[in-house]
């Protein structure tokens, strides 16, 4: 049996302090895999393999969030170029349904304190 010396959210979390964008790659089933997890969801046996995004994607999905307190916000499902899907916001977005399609790449918003991740956003392809 495998022994675990880091959960697999331990190790993304660590891969996001680092600045990346990291995923799981099924080698018998050949597909990306996310959210982290222990084993394949597709019925493989190897263990997962772990990689990093180059951070670009496609906007699959937007919408504008209105919060009871705060300013409203974009929430976006993102379709990564190596075939997952997460969920996440767009910085400069605003939540149109014409944005869809949209590419967008990952920047990393810092933690706000040593408790904190920094967090994976996403800001318009080809924008500073």
């Amino acid at each position: 049996m495998n022994t675990i010396e880091r959960s697999p959210l331990r190790r993304w979390q660590d891969h996001l302090r680092a600045g990346e964008l990291a995923y799981q790659f099924s080698p018998d089933a050949g597909r990306a895999v996310f959210y982290p997890r222990l084993a394949c969801p597709f019925g493989g046996i190897a263990p997962l393999e772990w990689r990093i995004s180059g951070g670009l994607g496609t906007v699959y999905s937007i919408s504008c969030v209105h919060p009871a307190k705060g300013d409203p916000y974009p929430v976006a499902l993102i379709d990564l170029d190596e075939g997952f899907r997460m969920m996440s916001t767009v910085e400069g977005a605003s939540g149109d349904p014409a944005e869809i399609g949209r590419r967008v790449r990952v920047t990393f918003r810092p933690a706000e304190s040593a408790d904190d991740l920094p967090l994976p956003v996403f800001v318009w392809e080809g924008m500073q």
